[in-house]
């Protein structure tokens, strides 16, 4: 039972929620923290229907490089409807062009973001996010399930009718499966894994004991995951098929969250080694782990490696009696720091493409919701709707 409790202490942490109507997507994004920042960009920004403009306006709204002007501005983004499921954007700095392309999408709303993403590569340098798409858990009845959506909570579906308890989906790097831990079938952790092309569901590791926090490597070749049937929870490797399974470490204490690098080559994970949570990094062929001197607080905890920045690893802390966002850089060149704001703890970090905004669960009296945090300047944004309920948001990009 100790062992169990030192597992989930340093895991992820089941709210009661309930469901709520989120399907028919978010109309107003709620900002948490609005921070000034010098550094944005003015830009204006048009659409030839009032969805399209709203969508664009949403987006970027939501993306802490930016500030909305209604004229005047550094760039002029126009977004036009070029077909059923296309949509044109044209960027111009001070009358002259700076770039037009047509987007095709899987929507009107996807070539939307599309064109978007684009428009963000074009006028800041930044890695566009918009078009990305999120897995997350919200609850139905009693039970936990898995469902996905767009970025901003349009086109959502509920994927599993378990009737049971669902936690951390994660993407396979193609955007075709999810490796997802449930208490489905047997009443304990196990690993499941989902293909969303047919939504047939297949168990991926079912051993005696914990089964959880499965997710791939960059290149999908692998996936870490923690196991206990040897009798503590460690950290393990294997093939995508869940086989050739490998152990990589061992300690008398509890390990999770496992994260592989950009690279693949290292995993970065939680153990209370030292007698709290704290985030270790080893290769992940195997070998010695050393600690990550984050030096920020006894609490350290579900550590996102970003592909956007490899140098950024953002982690959960306690300071004082809540639950704050941090990131660690391992270049050195600038300290530990903790990046949210506000009110309620902020939990479950997850990068977005470009290494600077993180997908997160914010914890409010109403309930969890999900907002998009810009590490830079603190402005965070609710995507999902009030009385959401939602949380453990897992993103792919295209």
């Amino acid at each position: 039972m100790q062992i169990f409790q030192r597992l989930f202490l340093i895991c992820v942490i089941l709210l009661p929620v309930s469901r709520a109507a989120f399907a028919q997507g978010v109309t107003k994004l709620g900002e948490i923290v609005i921070q000034a920042d010098v550094k944005t960009i003015a830009i204006r920004v048009t659409g030839s229907t009032p969805e399209l403009e709203r969508l664009a306006h949403m987006a970027f709204g939501a993306h802490g490089r930016y500030r909305l002007v209604s004229s005047g501005g550094t760039f002029s983004l126009q977004f036009t409807a070029a077909g059923a499921n296309q949509v044109k954007v044209d960027i111009t700095r001070g009358g002259s062009a700076v770039g037009s392309q047509v987007f095709s999408g899987t929507s009107l709303r996807n070539a939307l973001f599309r064109a978007a993403d684009f428009a963000v590569e074009k006028t800041s340098g930044l890695t566009g996010f918009f078009a990305s798409r999120i897995a997350f858990i919200v609850e139905s009845g009693k039970a936990m399930e898995v469902a996905t959506g767009d970025l901003f909570f349009g086109e959502v579906r509920q994927i599993t009718q378990d009737r049971s308890q669902a936690m951390t989906p994660r993407w396979s790097p193609d955007g075709r499966k999810l490796l997802y831990t449930s208490y489905f079938r047997t009443g304990f952790p196990d690993i499941f894994l989902l293909d969303l092309g047919t939504l047939q569901r297949s168990t991926f590791v079912s051993f005696k004991g914990t089964n959880m926090g499965g997710r791939y490597s960059p290149n999908g070749q692998q996936v870490a995951m923690v196991l206990s049937g040897e009798g503590n929870p460690e950290v393990y490797v294997s093939n995508p098929q869940g086989r050739q399974i490998s152990r990589r470490t061992r300690t008398p204490a509890a390990e999770a969250g496992p994260c592989f690098s950009p690279d693949g080559l290292q995993i970065v994970y939680v153990s209370d080694s030292l007698g709290g949570p704290q985030l270790f990094v080893m290769p992940a062929a195997g070998g010695a782990s050393r600690r990550l001197a984050t030096n920020i607080s006894r609490y350290c905890a579900e550590p996102d490696w970003s592909r956007g920045n490899p140098n950024m690893i953002a982690f959960t802390i306690r300071e004082g009696n809540s639950l704050k966002l941090a990131v660690h850089d391992l270049s050195g060149r600038t300290a530990t720091r903790v990046v949210s704001k506000g009110p309620g703890d902020c939990v479950e970090p997850c990068w977005l493409a470009d290494g600077r905004h993180l997908v997160y669960t914010q914890r409010l009296s109403g309930g969890p919701r999900l907002a998009i945090l810009d590490t830079e300047t603190g402005k965070s944004t609710f995507i999902s709707g009030a009385g959401s309920r939602v949380m453990q948001a897992s993103v792919w990009g295209p």
